[in-house]
């Protein structure tokens, strides 16, 4: 296994592991590699118990992994983990910050200024115009406009900044190549050529209620 990254990866696949119980490994065996080559006794004695050691023996030895690293190489997704720089800041400070963000399109040090734009998906005409003032007026200034990309205020956000020649990021509650609602596909493909969408959710992921 050649990219470190398929290591986060690997370990984003085992349901019951997030960041604290990676973050638990990391501080036990220093470093992701090691906590995903660790032997069952190993994986136990780092706190995870046997029934998720085993869940971890079954990915690195099942078809999921590659499958989903074939996803995510077919798809030009990017993988930024709390070891890259490129990571967000901002977010890396928060509680329990999500060990693994999936990106299309791309990540700016710029984007650290950023301001989120969200509400309601029956958006007035109204709230349509307050949201374009707001979106344009921060885009115009340099500041990247953070929305969800969902019907309503994320999308009037999103299409505004675009439009003023800003930056736009789409914070996604599927992954990356599920785009949801199927009519902001397009503006989906304009978000990642002025900014990025992203996602903690793994490619693949259908959007829930």
């Amino acid at each position: 296994m050649d990219d470190p990254r398929r290591y986060w990866v690997g370990f984003n696949l085992v349901k019951g592991i997030g960041a604290a119980r990676l973050r638990s490994l990391l501080d036990y065996f220093g470093d992701v590699e090691s906590a995903w080559n660790a032997s069952l006794a190993e994986l136990e004695q780092a706190g995870l118990g046997s029934k998720l050691a085993l869940a971890v023996q079954q990915i690195r030895t099942g078809d999921l992994l590659a499958h989903t690293w074939q996803q995510i190489q077919a798809g030009a997704i990017g993988v930024l983990t709390w070891d890259d720089p490129a990571y967000p800041r901002r977010l890396k400070e928060i509680h329990q910050s999500p060990p693994v963000l999936y990106v299309r399109g791309e990540l700016r040090e710029a984007d650290q200024w950023a301001v989120a734009i969200v509400g309601t998906r029956r958006i007035t005409a109204y709230g349509q115009q307050v949201t374009r003032d707001l979106a344009v007026g921060l885009a115009r200034q340099g500041v990247t406009v953070v929305s969800g990309l969902a019907r309503g205020v994320d999308g009037v956000a999103h299409q505004a900044a675009l439009e003023a020649g800003g930056r736009t990021l789409a914070v996604l509650g599927s992954g990356v190549d599920r785009i949801y609602p199927p009519e902001h596909r397009r503006l989906a493909e304009q978000v990642c050529s002025q900014g990025a969408l992203l996602s903690d959710y793994l490619p693949g992921t259908a959007p829930e209620a």
